[in-house]
């Protein structure tokens, strides 16, 4: 795979797109025989995911709690802080 930036011409200022070109064929890849995938997921996978699943999705407990701190002043809150948390996350600068 060749990954080039675009810029031909190589002239400064200009826009640059990424491209992709494949130069060979990808491997497929290499995978464990289906008896033996199928045992490792019984074996590991499975009690892991049930386990998973009757987790609950938030711990209504510790938000209650949170909560009841904000609303006392127990608790700072930076709403300059947590709004460059969020356009972090969202890809801002």
């Amino acid at each position: 795979m060749r990954i080039s930036n675009g810029n031909v011409s190589g002239t400064p200022g200009t826009a640059a797109v990424q491209t992709v070109a494949d130069t060979a064929p990808a491997e497929a890849p290499r995978t464990a025989a289906p008896a033996a995938q199928e045992a490792l997921q019984s074996a590991v996978l499975k009690p892991a995911l049930q386990a998973m699943k009757d987790l609950p999705d938030f711990d209504h407990e510790k938000v209650a709690q949170l909560r009841d701190a904000l609303a006392k002043g127990e608790l700072p809150f930076n709403a300059g802080k947590l709004a460059g948390v969020i356009q972090r996350f969202h890809g801002g600068s």
